[in-house]
């Protein structure tokens, strides 16, 4: 029940970063046409609207990366063949992976706090906006990656045994 919950919210976030890159491709379609063509002014806002845009869609890429194991993890052994060594391979990375995340989360609301007192130049918006995309990233990563370190163990557990 908790893996479905939590692939539904990494649904949800798939949409949202869908609906991110959709609406990206706005501000820097014009920053392109104002630039190469002259048909519209140039607009300094829409540089800062694609950088709060991609920021957010950075941070929800990743998170979704570390529900699918597609990020963070890169193989310089071959995969292990028995259990015990493909678990130690496995929680190694996602043990990496949630002490980052817990980092992440931790600091990251110092940083927030420290953009919370900062407005952008062009839009006077709040840079808590992109700032708080840190600890919040964080907070998924380590939901995510502990529980595929639980499903690790799990399978450890409930999977053959190994035999010498």
């Amino acid at each position: 029940m908790v893996e479905r919950i939590l692939e539904n919210f990494c649904n949800v976030l798939r949409l949202l970063l869908g609906v991110l890159i959709a609406v990206l491709a706005i501000p820097v379609g014009m920053q392109v046409l104002a630039r190469y063509t002259g048909i519209i002014p140039v607009y300094l806002w829409t540089e800062e609207l694609a950088t709060f845009i991609f920021v957010w869609a950075v941070m929800i890429g990743s998170t979704i990366a570390v529900w699918e194991g597609t990020h963070f993890d890169v193989r310089v052994m071959p995969d292990a063949k028995r259990p015990f060594f493909k678990l130690l391979q496995d929680g190694f990375v996602l043990v990496m992976i949630t002490g980052f995340a817990i980092l992440f989360a931790v600091y990251g609301i110092e940083y927030a706090k420290f953009g919370s007192i900062q407005n952008s130049p062009m839009m006077r918006a709040n840079m808590l906006i992109t700032h708080i995309s840190v600890p919040i990233a964080g907070v998924v990563w380590t939901l995510f990656a502990g529980f595929r370190l639980f499903q690790a163990f799990a399978a450890y557990r409930h999977g053959p045994k190994e035999t010498s």
